[in-house]
């Protein structure tokens, strides 16, 4: 009894230095305990008082407790920051029979990331009694057995620790035995009968006896066996193993069936008292991973070992001869490690989206273990080098991934991150966790149109509202930072005019509207191409982020012409009564082909609808006369009879080219003369006096004499107006050609018809001479007719004998005022006015 209260006073040594040990090892980290099977949401510990840190900054810096695996034995407060117990804990199923039981964790703070080493101490109290793992036990006793004989027997389990666990055993009183507690390499404490008086099988041929095992708590519990012995008749020799020690080392990858080693004892009595069987003595697991064979003693794995859960085993063997007695060795197994189990990661912070453009971002903080041990246990991290992250190791298998560099939206918005965890052991195991990392955008791209300059076409005298086209841009951002406002640009806008006159600023906002939303053009008013050819302005496109960035481009707007002008007669005025008091002159001696007058016609539009055409509608003789479709001049198409009537009126329409064609129509009065002496006829509709007065006064003077002179006089003017005619054409091709090289910039006026100057000039109006009557018709070409330049002759007959006079007046350069600088006009060359004859 001293000697095994010596042993109890050397474990409580070896245990208070092993945890003065652990506090001098966590005098380094913070240490926390609890007693198991404390309640869950047990206070522990304030972290903010531990830690030191300021009120508040537990939270601004989102602590959070990590243990090692996927079980958390404490939760922090988010509103006080208290470590509370997150559940019950069992130390025996935590721990097991290691001592102490210590749980490390680490203490993680963010921005900037800290770490925090601490543990938490599950101390045990006594809530499990010791269980024998058979309620009975037999021993048989030759009855010659000496005093002093030792009988071992079962041992109890306690499954406490420390104090709490297995103490000592007693046996209940009796005259032959009592129990000593012996302790095995392990710590286990286990008991042997020691015989004290010899037994006598006549006397008492079988004993029981009560063994109690009693562990250390407060207070103790126990529990208990009953020892049958069966006195036997005399067999002196117990059987005796070769060693008394056993130790063999087992891969824990081996198989079921794996053959450990074999054991071997010996008897030195013969007969069944030396026959002997084999057996494993402690049985106290069911779960136990060894058999033996009873004959041969070779011991074999019943199921697969983990290194993991067990380390080593320690068996012991028992061998019995034929008559009862019993030999014992110890088997020490040593599980050896295989590199069987891959690391595993343990993400602890995961931060998703990261933004753009922003380097050194920290986007994961994991840990990564591995539950072999030795070389097996270290473990590398490793990613892709082509991704734009990499790996920095921490404290304690800690891991941070952080961003190599800026990261760009556009280019990738999402990364799938492998981390791949191998460990150093043979064959080497890996295991692989993908990260999902989304990239935010942030506004670092402007708006781009699809085109530089967008060009529109519009029908003029459009409808108000019209939509006349769309521009388009685009933003390589997302979200908030890719919707796109569009408007217009005030400054910079320019407008074409029609014919070249240059340039100027207009308010474009009273032209065109633009949609905000979807850049869609529409025009706000009709527009009128002959005011406004086209038109040019800018458009912006401003994205919604902060601050905003935007891009420009340019819009024409180019007009189409329309049909909406109909062809304006110049000459001859349509002016009716001006018309009869100057009608167009034709002698009656007309050859086909002789030119009446010319029909001046301009239309405001352009191309196709300006193209003009001509057409005798109608005639008073039908076939006399003929219009040039092209040119608008009037000819004769036959010659004229003296059946012809004296006078003729023409109705001539001028048709555009346009869709549907536009039309104008025109009288002409022609008068069929005799001779150029005749100063006057008088319009068809005049009164009978009036013409009366004309006929006398015609008469008048006429004598003998004045019919030869008469008829003399028609001659000499048929010739001159044919010698006037060539000339006058000579002068007007050679003006055209002129005014032609020069791009038809200027324009002239001209004088048609017999008897009647006429003068035309652009933008201005010239009377004609005084040859009828010193008034004449107004005509104004404005440099759009068919005619190049401007010409006036002036034809004054008589009726009398006197000498006849044939006058070409020089060709009028117009007189431009002020208003129309930079013009000039290049005079004809000048002839002769007069042709005297007699």
């Amino acid at each position: 009894m001293m000697q095994t209260k010596a042993r109890h006073d050397k474990r409580q040594v070896a245990i208070l230095m092993v945890l003065m040990l652990l506090w001098e090892v966590g005098s380094e980290s913070i240490q926390y305990s609890v007693m198991e099977e404390t309640e869950s949401g047990t206070f522990v510990a304030n972290l903010t008082k531990d830690l030191g840190v300021g009120v508040g900054e537990l939270a601004s810096r989102g602590a959070r407790v990590v243990f090692k695996g996927n079980r958390q034995p404490l939760q922090l407060d988010p509103n006080t920051h208290d470590l509370l117990l997150n559940e019950k804990l069992d130390r025996e199923e935590l721990c097991g029979s290691t001592e102490p039981c210590v749980l490390p964790f680490q203490v993680l703070l963010e921005n900037p990331l800290q770490f925090f080493q601490a543990a938490l101490l599950i101390r045990d109290i006594n809530d499990h009694a010791p269980e024998f793992p058979a309620r009975e036990m037999v021993l048989k006793i030759s009855e010659i057995t000496a005093p002093g004989k030792i009988f071992p027997l079962k041992m109890a389990q306690d499954l406490d620790a420390g104090s709490n666990s297995l103490q000592s055993y007693t046996v209940s009183t009796n005259a032959h035995f009592h129990v000593v507690t012996r302790n095995r390499s392990d710590g286990r404490k286990y008991p042997e009968l020691v015989l004290d008086k010899a037994l006598d099988r006549e006397e008492e041929p079988h004993l029981e006896l009560t063994l109690t095992a009693q562990d250390g708590g407060s207070p103790p519990r126990s529990g208990t066996a009953t020892i049958r012995i069966l006195v036997l008749d005399s067999n002196d020799n117990a059987p005796e193993f070769v060693q008394e020690r056993y130790e063999a080392q087992v891969p824990e990858n081996s198989p079921p069936g794996y053959r450990v080693l074999t054991v071997s004892a010996r008897d030195l009595d013969a007969g069944s008292f030396g026959e002997l069987s084999y057996a494993l003595f402690q049985v106290d697991d069911v779960n136990q991973p060894f058999e033996i064979d009873t004959i041969t003693g070779e011991v074999r794995l019943k199921k697969t070992l983990d290194f993991e859960e067990f380390q080593s085993y320690h068996v012991d063997i028992e061998a019995t001869d034929g008559g009862g007695l019993t030999g014992k060795c110890s088997l020490i197994l040593n599980v050896l490690d295989v590199n069987d189990n891959a690391p595993e990661l343990t993400m602890s912070s995961l931060f998703s989206p990261i933004p753009e453009n922003a380097p050194d971002i920290v986007v994961a903080v994991f840990s990564v273990s591995d539950a072999d041990s030795g070389r097996n246990q270290e473990v590398v991290c490793s990613i892709d080098d082509k991704t734009p992250f990499i790996l920095r190791p921490s404290t304690e298998n800690f891991y941070t991934l952080v961003t190599d560099g800026p990261l760009d939206r556009e280019a990738r918005a999402q990364y799938t991150i492998t981390i791949t965890v191998s460990d150093l052991g043979t064959p080497r195991l890996q295991s692989q966790h993908n990260v999902t990392v989304h990239v935010s955008d942030v506004n670092d791209n402007a708006p781009t149109f699809s085109q530089a300059l967008y060009t529109l076409f519009v029908l003029e005298n459009n409808s108000p509202a019209l939509h006349i086209g769309s521009v388009s841009a685009s933003d390589r951002d997302a979200g908030t930072n890719a919707q796109l406002t569009y408007s217009l640009l005030t400054q910079d806008q320019a407008t074409q005019q029609p014919q070249g006159q240059g340039q100027e600023q207009v308010d474009v906002g009273a032209l065109v509207a633009l949609d905000a939303a979807s850049g869609q053009l529409f025009a706000l008013r009709a527009l009128d191409y002959e005011t406004l050819r086209a038109f040019e302005f800018g458009v912006r496109a401003s994205d919604g982020g902060s601050p905003a960035l935007s891009g420009e481009a340019r819009v024409r707007v180019v007009l189409r012409d329309a049909n909406d002008h109909a062809p304006r007669v110049l000459y001859p005025p349509r002016n009716g009564s001006a018309a009869g008091a100057c009608p167009e002159l034709v002698p009656r001696g007309a050859e086909a082909g002789y030119v009446v007058s010319k029909v001046v016609a301009v239309d405001g539009d352009s191309g196709r609808n300006a193209w003009l055409s001509y057409e005798l509608l109608q005639a008073t003789e039908p076939g006399l006369f003929g219009v040039w479709a092209h040119s608008g001049e009037v000819r004769t198409a036959r010659p004229v009879s003296e059946r012809d009537a004296p006078q003729q009126r023409l109705l001539v329409q001028v048709r555009d080219h346009g869709e549907p064609p536009l039309s104008a129509s025109v009288a002409l009065h022609v008068l069929l003369v005799d001779g150029f002496s005749q100063p006057y006829l008088p319009r068809p509709d005049a009164p009978a006096g009036q013409a009366g007065q004309a006929g006398q006064a015609g008469v008048g003077g006429v004598g003998g004499e004045a019919g030869q002179a008469e008829a003399l006089t028609v001659s000499l003017v048929v010739a001159l107006a044919a010698v006037s005619s060539l000339f006058l054409a000579s002068v007007l091709a050679l003006v055209a050609a002129r005014l032609c090289g020069r791009g038809g910039a200027g324009a002239g006026a001209v004088a048609v018809g017999s008897g009647c100057g006429v003068s035309v000039a652009e933008g201005r109006f010239f009377p004609a001479g005084a040859g009828c009557g010193g008034v004449g018709p107004l005509v104004d070409v404005g440099g759009a007719g068919t005619l190049s330049q401007s010409y006036q002759y002036e034809v004054c007959v008589s009726g009398g004998s006197g000498t006849g006079e044939f006058k070409f007046m020089k060709p009028i350069a117009p007189n431009f005022s002020p208003e129309f600088p930079g013009i000039e006009i290049e005079k004809s060359p000048s002839v002769r006015s007069s042709f005297p004859f007699s």
